[in-house]
């Protein structure tokens, strides 16, 4: 295994059970990869993601993997609300936790008469976009014949037709912009759905309509979180690893794949070893596997490529659809208590769109050229009532974050404009955290440039979930490779980022090794 991240552990897991002697080589110096933690004065905050959604995947690997359930390892709780919605001219949407009916009433009560039923029929049509395309794109290999994943699966409102708003002007597919626009109607439930995208570096200019069943996903399945946050099941699942004698080796860079007759063979580490393997799994970004390779490329005519390079915009094509974005994220040591009444979760929205996705995505959506940051952007703000983050209960821990540009449009190295930056992230949560600077003992910011370096993703990108539409823009290269025996799994790889996506690479992976390249997927 390259790399000890989500994806390459979940696929670990599954092997050693299978009889396979595993060893896993991770350049950094803890386990994974995106999944981090950051620890001060007693105070504790997640680097990466904060909630988990769709935990069966986690559930089902566990349960797969040894005697003790995923809860018996972590303590899962539903965060309820799931979200509150904080809006520029003051509207406060509190969202439940996975209730269709509760939603449509707040929907109702926020912005008036309609917007519930209107949501819901969205939802509707994300469910059969959800059913289309759930079992190729998330229960099985990429398959070789995948341009037939490029058709959005997203239907057309009955009552409008076929032919009419689900096409853009030009004859192009509907975005999930458009979707927003025409289908919801008032600008806050549009920045509502689409804010689902941004949270998973995705522009909603540019993702398909079939993105929708994001916001889907969150609300038929739940809004979870993990005592110890998400550290605390990447930290599970290594326990498991080991427990099933993986062996990891950290501060061991692989600086190349090894090729005997035709097929993968092993790695040479940058201290000049070689460890001998019957497979190799990356579990790193596909765009730096040729340099692996001795500037072979490991796709086959025809296969899904990796994403353009972020820092330029260059390599459109499939595969250059999504997660060219990074995060900004503002840790917060607060003192006083923590009220009871406090959301696990606060979006504060931008008060102006355009700003905001201009400068996270170019004004073309195309990632091309040096961006400008939003006076205003849409910020997340999480405040978990968890004993764990805090010294003791009268101080908070809180997390700030944004989708921004990756390291390359924007010099994140550059200490005064990050903190500039960061200021703006603070102004914002000032709307769902009165007296916020009052209470601030001290902030650390941490931008794509340190994405960059803790898990090498070019630019500090975060990886987008795979989908479906967009003439396949927004799938990611297959588990399976040009060269035997070499797999990919973690979230640049299919299914695509994301903690449920990653777990899933990892079982694909572990199904293709263990029964061989005709494996189909899960029955």
């Amino acid at each position: 295994m390259i790399g000890a991240g989500m994806g390459a552990m979940a696929a670990a897991a599954r092997l050693a059970v299978a009889g396979h002697q595993v060893a896993v080589y991770e350049r950094g110096r803890t386990h994974g990869g995106g999944v981090g933690r950051f620890e001060r004065g007693g105070f504790a905050f997640d680097t990466g993601p904060g909630l988990l959604h769709l935990p069966a995947v986690y559930r089902d690997l566990f349960v797969k993997t040894g005697k003790e359930t995923l809860e018996q390892c972590v303590e899962l709780t539903q965060v309820d609300p799931a979200s509150r919605h904080l809006f520029a001219d003051g509207t406060d949407v509190p969202l439940p936790n996975a209730s269709r009916a509760g939603v449509v009433r707040a929907l109702d009560d926020a912005f008036g008469a309609g917007a519930g039923e209107r949501w819901s029929d969205l939802v509707n049509r994300a469910r059969e976009a959800w059913d289309a395309t759930r079992r190729p794109l998330l229960e099985e290999p990429l398959r070789a014949d995948w341009r037939a994943l490029g058709r959005d699966p997203y239907p057309a409102p009955a009552r409008r037709g076929i032919s009419g708003w689900l096409r853009r002007d030009g004859g192009r597919p509907a975005t999930l912009a458009d979707v927003a626009r025409r289908e919801l109607r008032d600008p806050r439930a549009a920045a509502l759905l689409e804010s689902h995208a941004l949270a998973h570096s995705l522009d909603p200019r540019t993702a398909p309509a079939g993105a929708a069943v994001l916001p889907y996903l969150e609300q038929t399945f739940g809004t979870w979180y993990a005592r110890g946050g998400m550290r605390a099941l990447a930290d599970a699942l290594y326990e498991r690893c080991r427990a099933r004698k993986v062996r990891f080796s950290f501060g061991a860079e692989v600086v190349g794949i090894l090729e005997k007759d035709g097929r993968a063979a092993g790695v040479e580490l940058a201290d000049g070893s070689v460890a001998e393997a019957d497979a190799v799994v990356a579990g790193v970004a596909p765009a730096l596997l040729p340099a692996l390779l001795g500037g072979a490329e490991p796709w086959r005519d025809g296969d899904v490529r990796p994403a353009g390079d972020p820092a330029t915009g260059a390599g459109a094509g499939a595969g250059a659809g999504g997660g060219a974005a990074g995060r900004l994220t503002v840790f917060l040591a607060l003192r006083g208590a923590r009220p009871r009444d406090a959301a696990h979760r606060t979006v504060v929205h931008t008060p102006d769109r355009e700003a905001e996705l201009a400068a996270a995505f170019g004004e073309a959506g195309d990632g091309r050229g040096t961006r400008e940051p939003c006076p205003r952007p849409t910020v997340t703000v999480l405040r978990p009532d968890d004993p764990t983050t805090r010294p003791d209960e009268d101080h908070e821990a809180v997390t700030l974050t944004a989708t921004v540009a990756p390291h390359g449009p924007v010099d994140w190295i550059d200490g005064p404009a990050a903190e500039q930056d960061a200021e703006r992230l603070v102004a914002a949560a000032e709307a769902a955290i009165p007296g916020l600077r009052d209470r601030l003992l001290w902030r650390e910011v941490r931008t794509p440039a340190d994405t960059a370096a803790d898990t090498a993703a070019p630019g500090g990108a975060v990886p987008g979930p795979a989908l479906a539409g967009a003439d396949g823009r927004f799938l990611r290269p297959a588990n399976l490779t040009r060269l035997p025996g070499l797999y990919l799994a973690g979230g640049w790889a299919h299914p695509g980022g994301g903690l449920a996506h990653a777990g899933m690479s990892g079982a694909m992976v572990a199904g293709l090794i263990v029964d061989g390249a005709d494996w189909r997927g899960s029955q």
